[in-house]
This record gives structure tokens, sequence and C-alpha cells, in this order.
């Protein structure tokens, strides 16, 4: 299994930072190099405790559906993530947001995968975990961005 941890500062209230992060709207928008879509379950606004949502997008050259699940949530502080059907043999996403003074905070967030196959795994986690590294940090600055202008309105 690999671990991931990106940590994100924000110069923007907590509770601003967390909704963009739940907003579906505002990660297709992170997300337009891949064509990344929400087709099924929540598929606009922000999602929330024990909701749903099924994404189709273009990863490493293939067509890909991913279905996740809030299952667990405490508003403004955490959130988590977990696939339900899509690629890997388990993906789990840490949402952690902690206020640190002057209306800052620190956005964190660890992710925890293993790819498909236990052997050819290993190989394949080699060349995901950049890839994921990257697109976590794109998303977070598509966030960060959002949260420090007035952007945000549209999406919470």
């Amino acid at each position: 299994m690999v671990v991931l941890k990106v940590v994100t500062i924000i110069r923007a209230p907590i509770e601003r930072c967390f909704d963009l992060s739940r907003s579906i709207d505002l990660h297709v928008q992170s997300t337009a190099e891949t064509g990344e879509r929400s087709v099924a379950g929540v598929t606009s606004g922000l999602i929330g405790l024990g909701e749903r949502v099924t994404w189709r997008a273009k990863h490493l050259g293939v067509w890909q559906e991913f279905t996740s699940e809030i299952t667990a949530l405490d508003r403004p502080k955490y959130f988590q993530d977990k696939m339900i059907r899509g690629a890997f043999r388990s993906f789990e996403h840490d949402h952690l947001f902690m206020e640190i003074g002057d209306g800052t905070t620190e956005m964190r967030d660890v992710l925890r995968f293993a790819a498909p196959i236990p052997l050819l795994g290993r190989i394949a986690e080699v060349f995901l975990r950049p890839y994921l590294s990257r697109f976590l940090h794109e998303r977070n600055h598509v966030i960060k961005n959002a949260a420090e202008s007035e952007d945000w309105r549209q999406f919470v």
C-alpha cells in the first residue's frame, strides 16, 4: 500500500476550505485535464456523509469509472472518501483541516491506495505514486485559488 501526504496552506477560513474540498463542481473544474465528470450519485453541489459519486475520467490514456463514498465527516475538520468501485485494490482519502491562525487553514490530504494486482501492482504503484501526487497538488492549487479569491462563492 502507498501512502501520499500533501499539505496545503490556504489564507481562508476553515469552513470555506472544507466545503470547497467537498464541491463536486470545483472538483470537475480542477480535473479539466483528465475530462473528469460526475456521472452518477451526487453530480453537483456539496457531497455529504453517506453519499456517493461516480467519476468518469481519462487517466493514463484509459477511460475509467471510479465510485467513492463519503464514509466519515466531522465539519469542518475532517472527512474521508473510500473507493466503492474502481481500478484500485483499495483507495482511501482522508481530508483534514486545521485553523493555524489569522484566518489561515492547513489542509492535509492523506491518500492510501493499493494497485489492483498484488504482484504487478508493485510495479504499477511506482508510476501511480507520482501521478496521484501531481493530481492532488493540482487539485489543491485550484481549491487554494478559489478559497483565497471571490471565486469560492460560485461553489458553496
